[in-house]
């Protein structure tokens, strides 16, 4: 990618809003060439897409936006996984894959892991409250980027010592495929990703001989078959390591950014901060308008699998369209006032933060749970709780995460 396309993408990726609008507002579909695709930013249009999954496949939702150089490749080639995964699959492939993911984050799972997360975010609260100078704590380090973490951790069955690692592989893989780096730091990356792999690989051949009741028994079980007692073939082991590193990226980097998304824009509005702590009854609605307000999940990319027509724009089989999900989110048709961040919006207008059809997210409940708990635990102890002043709130440039950077707050 030359300089002024990655500039470009870096100025899009910071604030996609414009480009959605423009989007919206133009006749037909918009080509971007920064993401290569037709990008698809209007609500109706991005619900056809999401019900016609036979004519726009998802093989290249994980299409990384930087191509990593042959020497990277090579590192990662030395790892576990690259077998299909959940989101790029279709068809009964993919819900093969889906199967197991769903029922480990079934209702009664989920529900299981509540307390236990309570129980963390609180201890996260304490530890930054008792150790932050002078009433002064960056969000996205002390406890965004740490409870999802550890909660995905937990439903799947790792040690939580090695945690912190894992989240740390997750991130890697992300700046890997979605930012551009200099040879090195690719590199670099790719050691920490296949570190990552190799750490999964070792929990996966310990569990199949010691299944539990988790998430991390279930995926195995879901791969091993009927034949479970025999031991993993290497590709069979490849597979349950590629499921954990899918749902690793999508258990914890996701919520990590929900979660400061929504404190950012609840604390920006002074007065919708005072009325969640007022009328902490108000939380759901107001996890369900961050949600949809500045979604952090932009977007899957879809390759059309035969020529077809959307929105009046002819698409060749073959075709890369982005599917932004905050655009639809963004789109007055069915948002009224869409550009404001409003905790008492009438509902009724459900939003695409969660994907829609066979590929809606699995995690969803898990993800509003916590951040349940984090809005119940900050407006009760932390009314207080303000931006501080002077601060340039940067998003992190990517659309497959989007979040402040860092989150400076006092009390």
């Amino acid at each position: 990618m030359d300089a002024d396309l990655h500039d470009r993408l870096d100025e899009l990726q910071r604030d996609p809003y414009p480009l959605y609008a423009r989007a919206r507002s133009a006749e037909g579909l918009t080509y971007v060439p920064e993401l290569d695709s037709w990008l698809v930013a209007r609500d109706a249009d991005v619900r056809e897409v999401l019900r016609r999954p036979e004519d726009f496949s998802s093989a290249n939702a994980l299409r990384p936006d930087v191509m990593p150089a042959p020497a990277a490749l090579a590192v990662l080639g030395g790892g576990f996984g690259g077998r299909p995964v959940v989101v790029t699959a279709d068809g009964a492939l993919h819900q093969e894959l889906r199967a197991p993911i769903v029922r480990g984050l079934s209702p009664a799972r989920v529900g299981a892991v509540v307390p236990y997360a309570a129980e963390r975010a609180a201890a996260l609260v304490d530890d930054f409250v008792k150790n932050g100078e002078g009433g002064r704590v960056e969000l996205m380090s002390a406890y965004a980027g740490r409870l999802p973490g550890e909660v995905i951790g937990r439903l799947v069955g790792f040690d939580p010592d090695d945690v912190p690692a894992l989240v740390h592989g997750g991130r890697r893989a992300e700046q890997l495929l979605f930012r551009p780096m200099a040879e090195a730091e690719q590199i670099a990356a790719a050691e920490d990703v296949v570190a990552t792999a190799h750490l999964l690989d070792a929990f996966v051949r310990a569990r199949h001989a010691d299944p539990r009741e988790d998430l991390g028994t279930e995926l195995i079980a879901s791969v091993a078959g009927p034949d479970a007692a025999a031991e993993l073939t290497l590709d069979q082991r490849h597979q349950v390591v590629a499921h954990l590193q899918n749902l690793l990226i999508a258990g914890h980097l996701t919520t990590t950014a929900l979660i400061g998304t929504t404190v950012l824009h609840l604390l920006r509005d002074r007065r919708q901060w005072e009325l969640l702590c007022a009328e902490p009854e108000r939380i759901p609605a107001a996890i369900e308008e961050a949600a949809r307000y500045d979604t952090a999940l932009q977007g899957f990319r879809r390759v059309t699998t035969r020529p077809v027509t959307l929105a009046g724009t002819e698409l060749p089989a073959g075709t890369p369209v982005f599917l932004a999900f905050a655009g639809a989110n963004r789109d007055a048709s069915r948002h009224p006032r869409p550009d404001d961040f409003d905790i008492a919006r009438p509902s009724g207008s459900r939003h695409l933060s969660f994907g829609l059809g066979t590929h809606t997210c699995p995690g969803s409940q898990l993800a509003r749970e916590q951040l349940r708990v984090t809005l119940e635990l900050l407006t009760s102890r932390l009314p207080g709780l303000r931006l501080a002043e002077g601060q340039r709130i940067t998003m992190r440039p990517t659309l497959i995460h989007r979040s402040p950077e860092r989150l400076e707050l006092l009390w």
